[in-house]
């Protein structure tokens, strides 16, 4: 069993994982984000059924732990939190936290603000999977405050039609995935209107600006109707479908207009707002520190969970190509590569669903450099094998070694930033979640 050491006034306690006691599961957590429980409830299943064993709770830290190359490391808990899902750091130190329910929190000094932030739309669709998800800020933040998030918003009503259920999987039409702007005035935000409505879905959106002030923005897919029935005709699928949003990335103005340099803009037949197509569910963005490429990572089914780097106009595949097998076990595709379309720079089977993508350029880790980390919520469809994953990369950016790290605490990892500090921050997707703060420790004497 392994051993975790957990600093408190008494000093150091080691505490066995198995001592920890369970929290209640998270919302959502019997499939992966994407399409594992698509379905379910209403005809025939497509996913087997969930194991049910909830995440242990979280110590209250600081937790203490050896990681392959910075030994040890100390990790700072800050509790409170409900299913957490993006951060966004101020210039005064508050970190925004975006909670999927449809709350903004603050987080200062590692002290959670129990009163949440105003000013979010009224229409958030917090149901199942969906509800408030990424939050950025814009590059130019210090002169015009402004902030960026995407949501699920709530469809307009139909007469005569009866209201969806306020929360649980189902029971509605799907939010319509949607980017909004407003202007932090210090303790709260004004002026929000939104700018972008993408699609209905219960998938998953991501927001990241790029070196030339262009915001990338993913929209979320899922698995075919079909999917376990052969997959037939993946290439009519909506993520092959250049007028169709879904499994997309787009690339927007800071506006929410299109730019006119785009890889589709001025194309007949094409959406003009995409900028990369045959994605299934996108759940983090980061920029290659060195070329300034768009990196994403990407959800598979049961296996096939992807990072890519996002190239204009490239087609990546989903659902013609995977590396992974539907949910009930067909494989996606037998050969899971195909001319014109573009391989991974990684890949994971058995899944580790993740979320939250970051490179590290910081210099409080030094032997971190450069290293990409992955957030993962969930190996192999088995609950409490949450963890962390480090790369490093040679000096083409392929892959040399993979690193599993934090598994002792088997939380399900949201988000993984790097702080304007040199610390790398996470959020647990749990409903007792955390943020957790990991910073060097002192190596024994």
């Amino acid at each position: 069993m392994k051993r975790i050491a957990i600093i408190s006034g008494a000093g150091v306690i080691v505490l066995g994982v198995s001592m920890l006691a369970a929290q209640q599961p998270a919302a959502g957590g019997a499939g992966q984000a994407g399409g594992a429980a698509q379905g379910r409830g209403r005809g025939a299943p497509t996913a087997p059924p969930p194991i049910n064993w909830p995440s242990p709770a979280l110590a209250d830290g600081p937790i203490v732990m050896d990681t392959a190359l910075v030994r040890p490391i100390k990790i700072t808990v800050t509790k409170g939190l409900n299913q957490p899902w993006s951060m966004a750091f101020l210039p005064d130190g508050r970190i925004l936290v975006t909670e999927r329910g449809g709350k903004l929190r603050i987080v200062k000094d590692g002290v959670l603000d129990p009163t949440p932030v105003e000013g979010l739309p009224p229409d958030i669709q917090a149901q199942g999977l969906a509800g408030l998800m990424d939050v950025q800020l814009h590059p130019k933040f210090a002169e015009n405050k402004l902030v960026y998030i995407t949501y699920h918003k709530k469809p307009a009503a139909q007469p005569g039609a009866t209201p969806p259920p306020a929360g649980g999987r189902g029971g509605g039409p799907a939010g319509v995935i949607t980017l909004a702007r407003g202007r932090w005035d210090g303790t709260k935000l004004v002026e929000v209107k939104d700018i972008f409505s993408a699609i209905p879905s219960g998938n998953a959106s991501r927001i990241l600006f790029g070196r030339d002030g262009s915001l990338f923005m993913s929209v979320g897919y899922g698995d075919p109707p079909q999917a376990n029935q052969g997959n037939p005709n993946p290439e009519s699928m909506p993520p092959q479908d250049p007028m169709n949003l879904a499994g997309k990335t787009l690339r927007l103005k800071d506006d929410g207009t299109v730019p006119r340099d785009n890889p589709f803009s001025g194309k007949s037949g094409y959406r003009p707002e995409i900028y990369t197509l045959g994605h299934r569910n996108i759940l983090g963005l980061a920029m290659n520190p060195e070329n300034g490429a768009i990196w994403s990572v990407e959800n598979g089914p049961n296996g096939g969970d992807e990072v890519n780097e996002l190239l204009p106009g490239r087609n990546y595949g989903w659902p013609v190509i995977g590396n992974g097998r539907f949910y009930l076990g067909p494989r996606v595709s037998v050969n899971p590569y195909r001319e014109n379309m573009e391989p991974p720079v990684a890949y994971w089977v058995p899944a580790i669903a993740p979320s939250g993508l970051t490179f590290y350029t910081g210099d409080k880790f030094p032997q971190w450099k450069n290293n990409l980390f992955v957030g993962g919520m969930r190996q192999g469809e088995v609950p409490r094998s949450g963890h962390l994953e480090r790369f490093d990369f040679n000096e083409k950016w392929e892959e040399l070694h993979r690193e599993g790290m934090l598994r002792e605490l088997q939380q399900r990892i949201r988000d993984v930033r790097q702080g304007p500090d040199g610390y790398l921050y996470l959020l647990t997707a749990e409903n007792d979640g955390a943020m957790m703060k990991i910073e060097p420790g002192t190596p024994k004497q």
